[in-house]
């Protein structure tokens, strides 16, 4: 029987470490996660989370990146559609492809836990995730918004109506509890989620459509 190589090994060691580690920081939060416990859900030594990351804060700060890498490749920010489609079909894809990421089940649901309790109660790691994953969609939705708006993506009408399109998403992750109890039949699964799409995306149109005229302010 052919064994794993040390590399193999460690890889799949660090590969564990992360995933334990994401799903212990979304259920408890950073400061509440201990290294005993996520190295008891990975099956590692305990002195694992040192060799491999260095301390938890490092560790925590990679299990961002990797959560992030993980929900982008899975659902992209546009999904299959093609860059060069109008912008209209490109808000849609944005709108669809963040909510499938927050509201993600299974093997991966804890991503959208890990990302709220961030938004929450925010740690030094939050600075590099969001130059390193956050601010390229949200460049990306700005182009999209400033096309419909026909003005610069820095003006600070965009800057905002960005804002208010991502609000509206995270508004029925956050505010769940609360939704089902007033609307208990609103669904979550792709069905539901696909219908929360359609209606965000065609309410975000409307109010970008009937934007009333601004004085431009450039943003950095």
């Amino acid at each position: 029987m052919r064994l794993n190589s040390p590399a193999t090994s460690d890889d799949a060691t660090r590969h564990q470490l992360l995933e334990a580690a994401g799903a212990v920081f979304a259920e408890t939060g950073f400061r509440a996660a201990t290294v005993r416990e996520i190295c008891r859900r990975a099956g590692a030594n305990i002195a694992a989370v040192n060799y491999h990351f260095g301390d938890k804060e490092t560790l925590y700060a990679e299990v961002l990146s990797h959560s992030q890498a993980k929900a982008l490749e899975k659902h992209p920010p546009l999904l299959d559609v093609s860059p060069d489609a109008p912008p209209e079909k490109r808000l849609h894809a944005f709108v669809l492809s963040l909510l499938l990421r927050i509201f993600d089940k299974g093997p991966t649901a804890w991503h959208g836990k890990l990302m709220a309790r961030e938004m929450i109660e925010p740690t030094a790691a939050l600075d590099s995730l969001v130059e390193e994953r956050i601010r390229p969609m949200a460049e990306q939705l700005r182009k999209i918004i400033g096309e419909i708006l026909d003005c610069p993506p820095n003006d600070e009408r965009v800057l905002l109506c960005g804002f208010s399109v991502v609000s509206q998403c995270m508004f029925y992750h956050h505010c769940q509890p609360v939704i089902l109890r007033l609307a208990p039949k609103q669904a979550f699964d792709p069905a539901g989620i696909a219908r929360l799409a359609e209606h965000i995306a065609r309410f975000s149109l409307a109010a970008l459509n009937n934007l009333p005229e601004a004085k431009t302010t450039k943003t950095k």
